[in-house]
């Protein structure tokens, strides 16, 4: 099976500094959702794995929540695109959940519902916390310099990956995709005895 796992917010949709807290505030960043219809294209089950802590703290109720993730999914739907499940955490920071990233909860949760191991699978997402969550499952860590990363120079942003070694670096979520899907058909060309270069290299601070 092949997975991939995506933060939210800063990585498909528009961060918002008061918290996005209704349909309407959600609006996807740019070529986000094709990244993911891309993913789809090529065979890739795509999972949301996002902190909301906005019902903890009462900014937005499951209704909304609901109402957001309707509006993606309609969206997705226009360009020929789907996201499998979002798993959630709902709980305030200072709850001391398990399932709130940087803590792995919500991976783990993601392992046990499709009944995989996700050493090496790509996770995206535009935070330390993203990185730190996913790797401590094993996945493969790819960071967007987009949301939370958006306003980092370079320095700032080796910074964040050097405290998850590996990290590949994209300038969003569509390039990151547009990666993921030429390696991954890369490596099956090569499998089968053709030699195919992929026409996007791994992620890189510049990119």
């Amino acid at each position: 099976m092949k997975l991939v796992i995506l933060d939210r917010d800063g990585t498909i949709n528009a961060e918002r500094d008061d918290y996005v807290k209704s349909a309407d505030e959600w609006e996807p960043l740019p070529g986000a959702l094709e990244g993911i219809a891309r993913l789809n294209h090529d065979g890739w089950h795509v999972v949301v794995a996002t902190n909301q802590s906005g019902l903890g703290r009462g900014l937005i109720d499951m209704a909304s929540l609901n109402a957001m993730h309707i509006k993606m999914n309609q969206g997705l739907a226009k360009v020929g695109g789907r996201i499998d499940a979002v798993f959630f955490c709902p709980h305030a920071p200072d709850e001391n959940c398990s399932c709130r990233k940087p803590m792995p909860g919500l991976f783990e949760q993601i392992g046990e519902r499709y009944g995989v191991e996700l050493q090496g699978r790509p996770a995206i997402g535009d935070s330390l916390r993203d990185l730190q969550a996913a790797a401590a499952v094993g996945c493969e860590t790819h960071l967007v310099r987009t949301g939370k990363c958006a306003g980092l120079d370079d320095a700032a942003l080796e910074s964040v990956v050097r405290q998850v070694p590996g990290t590949l670096v994209h300038a969003d979520l569509a390039t990151a995709a547009e990666f993921i899907v030429q390696r991954d058909r890369h490596a099956r060309a090569l499998a089968r005895g053709v030699p195919d270069a992929p026409d996007s290299g791994p992620g890189a601070l510049g990119a």
